[in-house]
């Protein structure tokens, strides 16, 4: 009967705090590692004449895709290359 004792109390303490690394794992890293995946699969997805904005808040068309980087054609004559890392979001265009 003493070893039953001497387990619970330290089951008691080990529960708890096992709990709360579930809940926190199920409430923050997951839903966090979810997003950098779709974030991944977005920008790997980047293809010509799409339409993206910037995390700079610039709106452009996708001219050239590189492996690190993208050229977008804000008007005209005037072209920028950015980070892929910038584009916050995609508007595709057929």
């Amino acid at each position: 009967m003493p070893t039953d004792q001497a387990a619970n109390p330290i089951f008691q303490f080990i529960v708890p705090y096992a709990l709360i690394i579930l809940i926190f794992y199920f409430l923050v890293f997951k839903p966090q590692k979810t997003q950098k995946l779709e974030r991944k699969k977005m920008l790997e997805g980047v293809k010509k004449n799409d339409e993206i904005v910037t995390s700079g808040g610039i709106h452009g068309t996708v001219v050239n895709v590189k492996e690190t980087t993208v050229v977008i054609r804000i008007d005209d004559n005037a072209k920028l290359e950015i980070d892929k890392d910038a584009v916050v979001s995609i508007k595709k265009t057929t």
